[in-house]
């Protein structure tokens, strides 16, 4: 028995497992190492063949059955298990569990504390003032500095403030390459008094801390060593502490059971024009989706993956309502205010399509409600210690907002929230003004002069998209939101909830 999952939209077979024998409940022991992409739907498609004894090709091989599925499926479950289906979609009583797990990179930091003792004194009228400087050794020989300390003016047994490194930056996630450390006696002219040398490892270092031990080095002048018989040292460094910061990554909080709570705005309006007119943004051709759907399911179906329950709020604003027919900039689409959910994204076209025709399209064009109203929920997982809900706005609109001092102002006190705000302008309108919402040219700020603490705005034209494909446009608008996702949990110091769960089982067991 032999399993291989070729991507979906491609026949090529990627790789395939080992061939286990006779057993109707394998296990397959081979690891596929495939790159992940939040803002990408990634198509996957397992085949299960059984093969003969004595043959192992696939041609002569029975198929058993087949699951498709997105890879962002996998990730956000951990442990995905569907039924196989055979020939004609049909399911049988097999099954197929995939497991997935991050290969975890070198994006841990490191607290790195020194300080030294008895120091050569290298100045006439006054002690050494020394500064320490870390070299990392490169596998062609070279040194590239790591870490240069301030300096500490007219002492010879200096504290130096203690910094944080990256592990790639400090040893390039190699443990064992050596560093080499070097002391100066800093001079105003910039002709810095070498004072002493010495290598070590992370390693060293990290074994010393674990072990709660403290570890010295002698400080060394060659010139020193090789002319003065009685030399011993130019002073000792010491390594106060070694402490490991541990950097989550996006997945770490997707596979840790962080979801995605994705909410749709719409902009009704009437600049978008009658919607029983052909030439309106919301008409709705029989055979041609029109650019509000398009951005909403190009969005929509990579954020469900990631939303276990796949009911999605569905909100409308700029429209007169009904019963009363007054306008409004929040409106649930569905009509049921108590529950403005729809079920799943085809449930939001749905909802959509079906109140076009009892609205009335009307103005302004005001989304700072929306934003709010979703920060309000926001708001809600901010008082928790784990993350379990990271929220995604998808505003869709046709043109510039009116209320754009009460946006700035909403966005500013989102950014302090789980959440991320995407706008997709919307037709051929002159969206420049739009553009200071999107951080990337410089800080947003409140009316009040508040910046934002981070950006969590991206805005993008749909009529840069107009010829590219639906997948073109989520990368867009989407790339960001994994660095936003772990900008907010990692400020907040705020651990992925697999990993709170076990360290609080490991410090409560009896």
């Amino acid at each position: 028995m032999v399993m291989e999952p070729p991507p979906f939209s491609a026949m090529g077979t990627v790789d395939r497992t080992e061939v286990i024998r006779s057993s109707s409940s394998p296990v397959f022991s081979k690891i596929f190492l495939v790159d992940y992409y939040f803002e990408e739907v990634q198509r996957l498609r397992f085949e299960l063949h059984d093969i003969s004894s004595g043959n192992n090709g696939l041609r002569d091989a029975d198929f058993l059955g087949a699951m498709e599925c997105t890879l962002g499926q996998i990730v956000s479950q951990r442990k995905l298990t569907k039924a196989l289906l055979k020939q004609g979609n049909t399911a049988g009583k097999s099954s197929i569990m995939v497991t997935a797990e991050e290969l975890s990179g070198n994006d841990d930091y490191v607290e790195l504390s020194f300080s030294a003792r008895k120091l050569d004194d290298k100045d006439f009228f006054s002690k050494s003032d020394p500064f320490l400087e870390i070299f990392r050794v490169n596998d062609d020989g070279t040194e590239s500095l790591v870490h240069r300390t301030e300096t500490v003016m007219n002492n010879l047994s200096p504290i130096w403030k203690s910094f944080k490194v990256s592990l790639n930056t400090l040893c390039s996630g190699d443990h064992d390459r050596e560093l080499k450390c070097t002391v100066w006696d800093w001079d105003s002219n910039g002709k810095h008094d070498f004072i002493g040398e010495f290598q070590t490892t992370y390693k060293e270092m990290m074994r010393a801390e674990q072990e709660g031990k403290q570890i010295q080095w002698e400080c060394i002048n060659p010139k020193y060593q090789m002319k003065k018989k009685n030399y011993r040292n130019s002073g000792t460094v010491i390594l106060n502490h070694c402490k490991i910061i541990k950097m989550y990554s996006f997945l770490d909080y997707i596979m840790g059971g962080c979801q995605i709570q994705f909410t749709v705005a719409i902009d009704f309006t009437a600049s978008n024009g009658d919607p029983r007119n052909s030439c309106s943004l919301h008409y709705i051709h029989p055979y041609q989706p029109n650019e509000y759907l398009k951005a909403l399911v190009a969005v929509g179906e990579i954020c469900q993956d990631y939303d276990s329950d796949k009911m999605f709020p569905a909100f409308g604003f700029g429209a007169l309502i009904p019963p009363d027919f007054k306008v409004s900039h929040d409106f649930a689409v569905n009509f049921d205010e108590e529950n403005p959910e729809c079920a799943g994204i085809q449930g939001v076209v749905e909802a959509y399509q079906n109140c076009l025709p009892k609205i009335q399209l009307y103005g302004p064009t005001n989304i700072a409600p929306i934003i709010q109203k979703v920060a309000s929920s926001a708001s809600e997982e901010m008082h928790t210690k784990e993350a379990m809900e990271y929220f995604i706005l998808l505003i869709l609109t046709d043109g510039v907002i009116t209320d754009m001092a009460d946006t700035r102002e909403a966005i500013v006190h989102a950014s302090h929230l789980p959440m991320s705000v995407i706008i997709v302008g919307v037709g051929n309108a002159d969206f420049t003004d739009m553009q200071i919402l999107d951080g990337d040219d410089g800080i947003l700020r409140s009316p009040k002069g508040e910046p934002v603490l981070r950006d969590i705005v991206q805005f993008v034209p749909f009529k840069d998209f107009k010829h590219a494909s639906p997948a073109a446009l989520a990368k867009s608008v989407l790339a960001e939101v994994p660095n936003q996702v772990m900008d907010y949990y990692s400020a907040k110091g705020i651990k992925p909830k697999c990993i709170s769960d076990y360290e609080s089982s490991r410090t409560f067991s009896p």
